[in-house]
């Protein structure tokens, strides 16, 4: 994957680019973004190139749960989750070669230049940013009520017993939203997951203090 800027620095001028593209030495995906003819794209080499282009894009909710082994059904046809700090549309070459849904959702008080909880998923040289397990929990809690079901999120909840504590408490005080801290502590108390004992009274006590 590359862009009209990587060929300018090689010295590609756009009208070069056309005679390869004509020549069937590159394939032109959509105005300025190309790749070697006849690659088959790769989804991390994909989301990587996306990533520099949208601010605080990211692989979110229940797709990074997926990955993270936190799934309780998968999907014949999987839906790549994708969150971003700004208002933008995959483009259509990559919806095409990997069904996606794209959400501009702004869940904590963060920049997007540093995401919190939020890392490079393996060991690829085109690893993509994929939410930590207590970030993409939280963000799968925050659909509820929408395109999330919530007998799903309480089945997702069960097999989340191993969520870090620390990490989460984190993430819940800098949350903007409190259906989603409410949904969290209500789920974490009925099914009596560990973490929730060891941040409830903290947590209670930041909420209490909070203007």
């Amino acid at each position: 994957m590359f862009d009209s800027g990587y060929l300018a620095s090689l010295g590609i001028s756009a009208d070069l680019a056309v005679y390869y593209v004509k020549a069937n030495w590159l394939t032109r995906l959509s105005r300025g973004v190309f790749c070697r003819a006849n690659d088959a794209l790769d989804l991390y080499a994909c989301l990587q190139f996306l990533q520099s282009r949208v601010s605080g894009l990211h692989v979110a909710g229940m797709s990074a749960l997926s990955w993270h082994g936190l799934r309780q059904y998968v999907s014949p046809k999987p839906v790549v989750h994708l969150f971003g700090h700004e208002s933008a549309k995959m483009p259509d070459w990559f919806v095409q070669r990997f069904p996606s849904v794209y959400r501009r959702k702004r869940l904590f008080d963060e920049s997007p230049r540093s995401l919190m909880a939020v890392s490079t998923f393996g060991q690829q040289a085109f690893a993509p940013l994929v939410s930590e397990p207590e970030r993409a929990f939280l963000e799968m809690l925050s659909e509820v009520g929408g395109k999330q079901a919530l007998q799903e999120a309480r089945e997702i909840a069960e097999s989340a017993y191993a969520l870090r504590s620390e990490t989460l408490l984190v993430l819940l005080k800098a949350c903007t939203n409190v259906k989603t801290i409410r949904i969290c502590m209500q789920l974490g108390r009925e099914v009596q997951l560990p973490w929730y004992t060891k941040i409830a009274p903290e947590l209670q006590a930041h909420l209490s203090s909070s203007p």
